[in-house]
């Protein structure tokens, strides 16, 4: 059976949970999903994407969503509802919500489950990325396993 961690930040669309779990063919896939929930440091950041992206109403709406630790139960529901996709798509799942260091916690859970690989699944972070300081490029210099980027749907996609 193939190991994946899944890292994401956003309940699972029935387009992602079809897009992670064919990427191998008919093999059994077996994932460890990492649900980060939103942070208060990255509302600017999310804000300058979203005007980058053009989508302005999202962010004027930036503001009213929950951050910190109010975002822990959003986070928790958005984790237990991807567990159920994943597993309704045949897939064995389980999971976490990060509570802190993500990266750190990414490295251990690879280590611990001998993962074969990484997949981050996000909207995109222009600014981050630019830098390279998005999850994608920080983990692929610290998990020992290939690292993938994919782009999460949005609910309207």
């Amino acid at each position: 059976m193939f190991t994946t961690v899944l890292m994401i930040e956003k309940p699972l669309v029935p387009a992602d949970v079809e897009l992670v779990t064919t990427l191998h063919g008919d093999e059994p896939v077996s994932f460890v999903v990492l649900m980060q929930p939103r942070g208060d440091q990255d509302r600017l950041l999310r804000a300058i994407d979203d005007v980058a992206l053009g989508e302005l109403d999202k962010a004027v709406r930036e503001g009213r969503q929950p951050e910190g630790e109010g975002a822990l139960l959003p986070a928790e529901r958005a984790l237990s509802h991807s567990l159920t996709a994943l597993r309704e798509a045949g897939s064995e799942a389980i999971g976490e919500v990060v509570e802190s260091h993500p990266i750190e916690l990414l490295k251990s859970v690879v280590e611990q489950t001998h993962a074969d690989e990484v997949i981050v699944l996000t909207a995109p972070h222009l600014v981050e990325e630019f830098f390279h300081r998005d999850w994608t490029s920080r983990a692929r210099h610290k998990v020992g396993v290939p690292v993938l980027k994919l782009f999460a749907h949005n609910v309207d996609d």
